[in-house]
Protein backbone atom coordinates (compact mmCIF):
# COMPACT_ATOMS: atom_id res chain seq x y z
CA UNK A 1 0.00 0.00 0.00
CA UNK A 2 1.38 3.71 -1.24
CA UNK A 3 1.11 6.90 0.64
CA UNK A 4 -0.81 9.40 -1.59
CA UNK A 5 1.68 11.80 -0.29
CA UNK A 6 4.93 10.31 -0.48
CA UNK A 7 4.29 8.32 -3.91
CA UNK A 8 7.46 6.29 -3.59
CA UNK A 9 6.81 5.22 -0.41
CA UNK A 10 5.13 2.17 0.34
CA UNK A 11 3.44 0.66 3.76
CA UNK A 12 4.96 -3.04 4.59
CA UNK A 13 2.30 -3.64 7.79
CA UNK A 14 -1.06 -1.36 6.32
CA UNK A 15 -2.97 -3.64 9.04
CA UNK A 16 -1.99 -0.97 11.67
CA UNK A 17 -4.26 1.94 10.02
CA UNK A 18 -6.81 0.71 11.92
CA UNK A 19 -5.95 2.89 14.59
CA UNK A 20 -6.48 5.71 12.90
CA UNK A 21 -10.38 5.04 14.29
CA UNK A 22 -8.65 6.46 17.49
CA UNK A 23 -8.45 9.89 15.70
CA UNK A 24 -12.71 10.36 15.93
CA UNK A 25 -12.84 9.51 19.18
CA UNK A 26 -10.00 11.44 20.42
CA UNK A 27 -11.64 14.33 18.37
CA UNK A 28 -14.95 14.33 20.33
CA UNK A 29 -13.36 13.55 23.33
CA UNK A 30 -11.33 17.03 23.27
CA UNK A 31 -14.34 18.79 22.44
CA UNK A 32 -16.28 17.57 25.17
CA UNK A 33 -13.63 18.64 27.33
CA UNK A 34 -12.62 21.80 25.76
CA UNK A 35 -12.77 24.83 28.50
CA UNK A 36 -16.21 26.72 30.02
CA UNK A 37 -16.94 29.51 31.73
CA UNK A 38 -16.20 28.75 35.58
CA UNK A 39 -16.88 31.73 36.67
CA UNK A 40 -19.63 33.96 37.74
CA UNK A 41 -20.07 37.82 36.80
CA UNK A 42 -22.70 40.29 37.32
CA UNK A 43 -22.15 41.88 33.58
CA UNK A 44 -20.31 39.86 30.81
CA UNK A 45 -20.88 42.53 28.33
CA UNK A 46 -17.20 44.19 28.77
CA UNK A 47 -15.38 40.71 28.70
CA UNK A 48 -17.28 39.63 25.20
CA UNK A 49 -16.10 43.01 23.45
CA UNK A 50 -12.55 42.05 24.45
CA UNK A 51 -10.59 40.73 21.48
CA UNK A 52 -9.34 37.23 22.62
CA UNK A 53 -5.73 36.68 23.26
CA UNK A 54 -2.98 34.72 20.87
CA UNK A 55 -3.06 31.85 23.93
CA UNK A 56 -6.64 32.31 23.86
CA UNK A 57 -6.90 31.64 20.26
CA UNK A 58 -4.60 28.82 20.60
CA UNK A 59 -6.29 26.89 23.47
CA UNK A 60 -7.45 23.57 21.12
CA UNK A 61 -3.78 23.49 20.20
CA UNK A 62 -2.24 20.88 22.46
CA UNK A 63 -5.83 18.41 21.25
CA UNK A 64 -4.95 19.55 17.93
CA UNK A 65 -1.00 18.48 18.09
CA UNK A 66 -1.52 15.14 20.30
CA UNK A 67 -4.21 14.15 17.34
CA UNK A 68 -1.20 14.96 15.10
CA UNK A 69 1.16 12.31 17.04
CA UNK A 70 -1.43 9.62 16.88
CA UNK A 71 -1.68 9.84 13.29
CA UNK A 72 2.06 10.14 12.81
CA UNK A 73 2.49 7.19 15.62
CA UNK A 74 0.45 4.96 13.36
CA UNK A 75 1.90 5.56 10.22
CA UNK A 76 5.57 4.64 11.75
CA UNK A 77 3.23 1.24 12.98
CA UNK A 78 2.55 0.27 9.25
CA UNK A 79 6.28 0.08 8.39
CA UNK A 80 6.96 2.67 5.77
CA UNK A 81 9.40 1.74 3.33
CA UNK A 82 11.26 2.99 -0.09
CA UNK A 83 12.52 0.63 -2.84
CA UNK A 84 15.06 -0.33 -5.20
CA UNK A 85 17.49 2.98 -3.22
CA UNK A 86 20.42 4.03 -5.28
CA UNK A 87 22.82 5.87 -2.70
CA UNK A 88 25.55 7.99 -3.77
CA UNK A 89 28.77 8.07 -0.96
CA UNK A 90 31.99 9.47 -0.93
CA UNK A 91 34.53 7.20 1.00
CA UNK A 92 38.35 6.93 1.29
CA UNK A 93 40.31 3.34 0.27
CA UNK A 94 41.60 1.46 -2.67
CA UNK A 95 40.00 -0.26 -5.66
CA UNK A 96 41.70 -4.44 -5.08
CA UNK A 97 41.03 -7.01 -7.00
CA UNK A 98 41.30 -10.45 -5.61
CA UNK A 99 42.44 -13.07 -8.07
CA UNK A 100 42.68 -16.71 -6.62
CA UNK A 101 43.97 -19.73 -8.41
CA UNK A 102 41.63 -22.67 -7.83
CA UNK A 103 43.42 -25.37 -10.21
CA UNK A 104 43.28 -29.31 -8.43
CA UNK A 105 47.26 -28.30 -6.99
CA UNK A 106 45.42 -26.06 -4.77
CA UNK A 107 44.00 -29.23 -2.77
CA UNK A 108 47.52 -29.37 -1.24
CA UNK A 109 47.37 -30.08 2.14
CA UNK A 110 50.68 -28.47 3.46
CA UNK A 111 48.33 -25.82 4.67
CA UNK A 112 45.42 -27.09 6.80
CA UNK A 113 42.73 -28.17 5.57
CA UNK A 114 44.46 -27.25 2.18
CA UNK A 115 45.65 -24.80 0.12
CA UNK A 116 42.58 -23.21 -0.92
CA UNK A 117 41.00 -23.05 2.36
CA UNK A 118 44.06 -21.42 3.51
CA UNK A 119 43.52 -19.05 1.29
CA UNK A 120 40.25 -18.05 1.43
CA UNK A 121 40.12 -17.75 4.71
CA UNK A 122 42.90 -14.98 5.02
CA UNK A 123 40.61 -13.33 2.01
CA UNK A 124 37.95 -13.01 4.15
CA UNK A 125 39.54 -11.45 7.34
CA UNK A 126 41.50 -8.86 4.88
CA UNK A 127 38.22 -7.86 3.51
CA UNK A 128 36.54 -7.76 7.05
CA UNK A 129 39.14 -5.64 8.00
CA UNK A 130 38.68 -3.28 5.33
CA UNK A 131 35.53 -1.62 5.25
CA UNK A 132 36.04 1.01 3.14
CA UNK A 133 37.89 -0.58 0.14
CA UNK A 134 36.21 -1.45 -3.14
CA UNK A 135 37.33 -5.11 -3.25
CA UNK A 136 36.65 -8.10 -6.44
CA UNK A 137 37.03 -11.36 -6.66
CA UNK A 138 38.22 -13.32 -9.65
CA UNK A 139 39.40 -17.17 -9.81
CA UNK A 140 40.82 -18.92 -12.29
CA UNK A 141 42.14 -22.26 -13.32
CA UNK A 142 42.87 -22.99 -17.32
CA UNK A 143 40.26 -19.26 -17.88
CA UNK A 144 39.64 -16.77 -15.64
CA UNK A 145 35.88 -16.00 -14.19
CA UNK A 146 35.33 -12.70 -12.32
CA UNK A 147 32.36 -13.54 -9.38
CA UNK A 148 32.42 -10.17 -7.99
CA UNK A 149 33.64 -6.91 -9.76
CA UNK A 150 35.11 -4.35 -6.93
CA UNK A 151 32.55 -3.14 -4.29
CA UNK A 152 32.18 -2.25 -1.02
CA UNK A 153 28.65 -4.44 -0.85
CA UNK A 154 31.36 -6.79 1.17
CA UNK A 155 28.52 -9.25 2.68
CA UNK A 156 28.13 -10.47 -0.93
CA UNK A 157 31.17 -10.55 -1.37
CA UNK A 158 32.18 -12.69 1.99
CA UNK A 159 29.26 -15.14 0.80
CA UNK A 160 31.15 -15.63 -2.91
CA UNK A 161 34.62 -16.12 -1.04
CA UNK A 162 32.52 -18.69 0.58
CA UNK A 163 31.61 -20.66 -2.35
CA UNK A 164 34.34 -21.13 -4.19
CA UNK A 165 36.01 -24.56 -4.28
CA UNK A 166 38.21 -26.48 -7.11
CA UNK A 167 36.41 -27.36 -10.01
CA UNK A 168 34.28 -24.39 -10.80
CA UNK A 169 37.07 -24.05 -13.70
CA UNK A 170 38.57 -26.45 -15.94
CA UNK A 171 41.96 -27.06 -14.75
CA UNK A 172 44.71 -25.29 -15.79
CA UNK A 173 46.80 -22.33 -15.05
CA UNK A 174 46.16 -19.60 -17.30
CA UNK A 175 47.85 -16.79 -14.85
CA UNK A 176 48.10 -14.01 -17.96
CA UNK A 177 44.83 -14.05 -18.77
CA UNK A 178 43.35 -13.88 -15.02
CA UNK A 179 45.97 -10.23 -14.48
CA UNK A 180 44.99 -9.25 -17.89
CA UNK A 181 41.26 -9.96 -17.10
CA UNK A 182 41.93 -8.19 -13.64
CA UNK A 183 43.40 -5.84 -14.92
CA UNK A 184 40.82 -4.85 -16.86
CA UNK A 185 38.39 -4.69 -13.94
CA UNK A 186 40.19 -1.81 -11.94
CA UNK A 187 41.75 0.02 -14.96
CA UNK A 188 38.54 2.91 -14.88
CA UNK A 189 38.47 2.90 -10.52
CA UNK A 190 38.25 6.49 -8.94
CA UNK A 191 40.64 5.30 -6.58
CA UNK A 192 43.72 6.09 -6.98
CA UNK A 193 45.60 3.28 -5.11
CA UNK A 194 44.68 0.23 -7.89
CA UNK A 195 45.85 -3.19 -6.99
CA UNK A 196 45.77 -6.78 -8.39
CA UNK A 197 46.33 -9.47 -5.42
CA UNK A 198 47.35 -12.97 -7.36
CA UNK A 199 47.59 -15.92 -5.74
CA UNK A 200 48.59 -19.25 -7.63
CA UNK A 201 50.80 -22.12 -6.53
CA UNK A 202 51.59 -23.31 -10.11
CA UNK A 203 53.16 -22.01 -13.27
CA UNK A 204 51.50 -20.87 -16.24
CA UNK A 205 50.52 -23.56 -18.57
CA UNK A 206 46.98 -22.16 -20.56
CA UNK A 207 45.54 -19.01 -22.06
CA UNK A 208 46.40 -17.11 -24.74
CA UNK A 209 48.35 -13.71 -22.78
CA UNK A 210 51.52 -14.49 -21.64
CA UNK A 211 51.89 -13.49 -18.04
CA UNK A 212 54.67 -10.37 -18.68
CA UNK A 213 52.75 -9.49 -21.36
CA UNK A 214 49.81 -8.58 -18.97
CA UNK A 215 52.07 -7.26 -16.60
CA UNK A 216 53.32 -4.74 -19.15
CA UNK A 217 49.44 -3.76 -20.08
CA UNK A 218 48.86 -3.18 -15.36
CA UNK A 219 51.83 -1.41 -15.51
CA UNK A 220 51.03 0.89 -18.28
CA UNK A 221 47.96 1.78 -16.16
CA UNK A 222 48.84 2.31 -13.26
CA UNK A 223 47.68 -0.76 -11.80
CA UNK A 224 50.15 -2.67 -8.73
CA UNK A 225 50.56 -6.14 -8.89
CA UNK A 226 50.88 -8.19 -5.88
CA UNK A 227 51.92 -11.84 -6.50
CA UNK A 228 51.49 -14.58 -3.91
CA UNK A 229 53.25 -18.50 -4.24
CA UNK A 230 51.74 -20.39 -2.47
CA UNK A 231 53.63 -23.58 -1.37
CA UNK A 232 55.37 -24.71 1.94
CA UNK A 233 57.83 -26.69 0.18
CA UNK A 234 61.20 -25.50 -0.93
CA UNK A 235 61.67 -27.68 -3.86
CA UNK A 236 59.59 -27.22 -7.53
CA UNK A 237 58.18 -30.98 -7.85
CA UNK A 238 55.31 -30.82 -10.00
CA UNK A 239 51.86 -31.49 -8.44
CA UNK A 240 50.40 -35.49 -7.71
CA UNK A 241 47.34 -36.08 -5.36
CA UNK A 242 49.72 -38.84 -4.11
CA UNK A 243 53.27 -36.82 -4.34
CA UNK A 244 54.15 -37.10 -0.02
CA UNK A 245 50.79 -37.81 2.00
CA UNK A 246 49.97 -34.02 2.82
CA UNK A 247 50.12 -33.32 -0.79
CA UNK A 248 52.78 -32.25 -3.10
CA UNK A 249 54.06 -28.51 -4.59
CA UNK A 250 53.29 -26.98 -7.41
CA UNK A 251 55.90 -25.73 -10.19
CA UNK A 252 56.00 -22.27 -9.21
CA UNK A 253 58.00 -19.61 -11.53
CA UNK A 254 58.89 -17.78 -8.39
CA UNK A 255 60.97 -15.56 -10.99
CA UNK A 256 58.45 -14.65 -12.86
CA UNK A 257 56.00 -14.04 -10.02
CA UNK A 258 58.81 -11.49 -9.08
CA UNK A 259 58.95 -9.97 -12.15
CA UNK A 260 55.65 -9.34 -12.79
CA UNK A 261 55.34 -7.72 -9.22
CA UNK A 262 58.64 -5.81 -9.93
CA UNK A 263 57.88 -4.18 -12.75
CA UNK A 264 54.54 -2.59 -11.20
CA UNK A 265 56.09 -1.64 -8.01
CA UNK A 266 54.31 -4.23 -6.16
CA UNK A 267 56.11 -7.15 -4.18
CA UNK A 268 56.48 -11.11 -4.32
CA UNK A 269 55.50 -13.37 -1.32
CA UNK A 270 56.39 -17.17 -0.90
CA UNK A 271 54.19 -18.27 1.38
CA UNK A 272 55.11 -20.98 3.11
CA UNK A 273 52.03 -20.63 5.89
CA UNK A 274 49.02 -19.04 6.69
CA UNK A 275 51.25 -15.92 8.39
CA UNK A 276 52.96 -15.34 5.21
CA UNK A 277 49.66 -14.82 3.55
CA UNK A 278 48.53 -12.55 5.75
CA UNK A 279 51.87 -10.14 5.69
CA UNK A 280 50.40 -9.84 2.13
CA UNK A 281 47.26 -8.36 3.40
CA UNK A 282 48.64 -6.23 5.68
CA UNK A 283 51.08 -4.67 3.85
CA UNK A 284 48.45 -3.54 0.98
CA UNK A 285 46.65 -2.28 4.11
CA UNK A 286 49.51 0.03 4.22
CA UNK A 287 48.78 1.65 0.81
CA UNK A 288 47.68 5.35 0.61
CA UNK A 289 43.58 5.64 0.09
CA UNK A 290 42.26 8.05 -1.91
CA UNK A 291 39.00 9.22 -2.37
CA UNK A 292 36.45 7.84 -4.71
CA UNK A 293 32.69 7.61 -5.28
CA UNK A 294 30.33 4.33 -4.30
CA UNK A 295 27.14 3.47 -5.65
CA UNK A 296 25.18 1.24 -2.93
CA UNK A 297 21.94 -0.27 -3.85
CA UNK A 298 19.21 -0.89 -1.27
CA UNK A 299 16.06 -2.87 -2.11
CA UNK A 300 14.25 -1.75 0.91
CA UNK A 301 15.03 1.18 2.96
CA UNK A 302 12.83 1.28 6.18
CA UNK A 303 11.64 5.29 6.71
CA UNK A 304 9.82 4.85 9.87
CA UNK A 305 11.78 7.58 11.67
CA UNK A 306 9.87 10.14 9.11
CA UNK A 307 7.11 9.74 11.09
CA UNK A 308 8.30 8.25 14.81
CA UNK A 309 10.69 11.63 15.50
CA UNK A 310 8.07 13.92 13.97
CA UNK A 311 5.71 12.20 16.19
CA UNK A 312 8.34 12.38 19.37
CA UNK A 313 8.80 16.14 18.91
CA UNK A 314 5.14 16.73 18.53
CA UNK A 315 4.44 15.21 21.67
CA UNK A 316 7.19 17.31 24.01
CA UNK A 317 5.34 20.12 22.58
CA UNK A 318 2.22 19.26 23.63
CA UNK A 319 3.45 18.24 27.06
CA UNK A 320 5.28 21.92 26.69
CA UNK A 321 1.97 23.98 26.42
CA UNK A 322 0.02 22.07 28.68
CA UNK A 323 1.98 22.57 31.71
CA UNK A 324 3.02 25.93 30.62
CA UNK A 325 0.78 28.98 28.75
CA UNK A 326 -1.88 26.82 27.94
CA UNK A 327 -2.44 25.08 30.96
CA UNK A 328 -6.07 24.77 32.25
CA UNK A 329 -7.22 25.19 35.49
CA UNK A 330 -10.20 23.02 37.79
Amino acid sequence: MSLPFFSSIELAQPAWLVLLLVLPAWGAWAYLRRPRTALRMGDLAPMRQAPPSLWQRLHALPSVLRGLVILLAVLALARPQTHDVTEQQTTEGITLMMVLDISSSMRATDFRPNRLVAARDVAQEFVESRPDDQVGLMVFAARAYTLVPPTTDHAFLQSALADIDIGMVEDGTAIGTALASAVNRVRDAEAESRVVVLLTDGENNRGEIDPLTATDVAEALGVRVYTVGVSSFDDAQPFTPTATPRGGAADINEEMLQEMAARTGGAYFRAGNREALSRVYRDIGALETSTFETTTYRETHERYRLFLYPAFLLLLLELLLRTTRLRRFP
